[in-house]
Parts: C-alpha cells; sequence; structure tokens
C-alpha cells in the first residue's frame, strides 16, 4: 500500500472522531481540510429507507440549486421543426432527431442531460437500454419530457440536479464546487436535502432517511446530523 503525503494524512486526522455534524460545521471541516489544486466537487450521498425494486418505494425527482452546480452542463435535445430551433436559441448543445437517435447508438454520449418533446418518445424509447443505466432518459416526472423546450434546457443549464435511488437505496449528487463559499454550499446541501425529502415514496417504512454523508472529489466523507440537514 502506497503511504500517504503528510498533507494527505493530516487532512484525514482532521475528521477521526467527527460524525453527525451539522451542515455548517460539515462544510468547513471539507472546505478546511481540502490540499488539492483542482477545484473539488463537493458530494451528497443519502442512505434511504426504501427499495427501488418496489415501484411505490422509487426516489425520483429534480431540484435547482440556488447556487447552481458550478459544473458546465451539455444539453441533447430531441426535436423537430420550431421546437428544434427554440432549443437551439435557448442554448442547447447537440439538437437531433433520428440523427441523434443514430449517433447514441454508435456510443457519441456527449452531453450531461437529455430532453425530449413528447412526439419524440418513440425515437427516444429505442434508446432505454442505453441511456437508462446512465440516468439520461427524459422523463415528463422531471420535467425532461416537455413542449417547454426553453424553461427545460434553462434548467439544466441554470443549475438543475436530476436524482434517483440507486438499487441499494442510495441517492448522490454534486451539490457545488469548493470554491463556492460555505453559505453556498450549505445552501446548496439543504436545498438538495429538502427536494429528496419531498420526494418521500408512499411505500417507504419506518426511517425515510438513514444516513447522509457529504465529502470532497478527493476528500473523507463525514456524517451530517439529518434533522439539521433537514432544516429541522
Amino acid at each position: 500500500m502506497a503511504k500517504l503525503g503528510k498533507r494527505t494524512t493530516a487532512a484525514r486526522a482532521a475528521f477521526v472522531g467527527k460524525a453527525n455534524l451539522s451542515v455548517e460545521d460539515a462544510v468547513a471541516l471539507i472546505k478546511g481540510a481540502s490540499n488539492t489544486k483542482f477545484d473539488e466537487t463537493i458530494d451528497i450521498a443519502m442512505n434511504l429507507g426504501v427499495d427501488p425494486r418496489h415501484a411505490d418505494q422509487m426516489v425520483r425527482g429534480a431540484v435547482t440549486l440556488p447556487n447552481g452546480t458550478g459544473k458546465t452542463v451539455r444539453v441533447a435535445v430531441f426535436a423537430r421543426g420550431d421546437k428544434a430551433d427554440e432549443a437551439t436559441a435557448a442554448g442547447a448543445d447537440i439538437v437531433g432527431a433520428e440523427d441523434l437517435m443514430e449517433a447514441i447508438q454508435g456510443g457519441k454520449i456527449d452531453f450531461d442531460r437529455c430532453i425530449a418533446t413528447p412526439d419524440m418518445m418513440p425515437i427516444v424509447g429505442r434508446l432505454g437500454k442505453i441511456l437508462g443505466p446512465r440516468n439520461l432518459m427524459p422523463n415528463p416526472k422531471i420535467g425532461t419530457v416537455t413542449m417547454d423546450v426553453k424553461a427545460a434546457v434553462d434548467a439544466a443549464k441554470g443549475g438543475e440536479v436530476q436524482f434517483k435511488a440507486e438499487k441499494a437505496g442510495v441517492v448522490h449528487a454534486g451539490v457545488g464546487k469548493l470554491s463556492f463559499d460555505d453559505a453556498q454550499l450549505v445552501e446548496n446541501v439543504r436545498a438538495f436535502v429538502g427536494a429528496v425529502l419531498k420526494a418521500k415514496p408512499t411505500g417507504a417504512k419506518g426511517a425515510y432517511m438513514q444516513k447522509i454523508v457529504v465529502s470532497s472529489t478527493m476528500g473523507p466523507g463525514v456524517t451530517l446530523d439529518i434533522d439539521n440537514a433537514a432544516g429541522n
């Protein structure tokens, strides 16, 4: 095993014995311990008391973070005619129909968000096995199957984060960059937690939020006090 450098060892030591912190204390700890030369992403992972294999326990949604994500989001839109022009004018990076489908089938997936008008879904549906596992499949429940293409593109470019529970009931996302100030990160974390709380499914039993961990890209994680993170 490679030996850790002094700075990395010192950074990790700062986390020893720290658990169930307020969002403010966790953000301060993570920012203070970072020693990388790039702008790390601040990640959040939430263990939920759900089994997504059951339809009434699936957790899925989207939230626009008040301070954005700090990430440049590339958007693809399936549309034709006026709606294609609307998507282009709104700043979509890729706009197409059958040609876009063929590019994706050929392995060219150079976008982070996929939007479609309802009439495009027969085409998009053929891509379920490709886009689904990447959490890129357009879905009307989260506003990515819509006739309001401009609003959907604006949301994607403006800091909207989509989330979906994985098999183990874990939801995760990036909620900002290390370069954000503490207050911005705290606000983003609470906005994300609040959105997941609102997305609680009818079939959830027992404790819904079981564990919340935040970390930077290269740093260790620290658990949050769930009530504090939820704004209680």
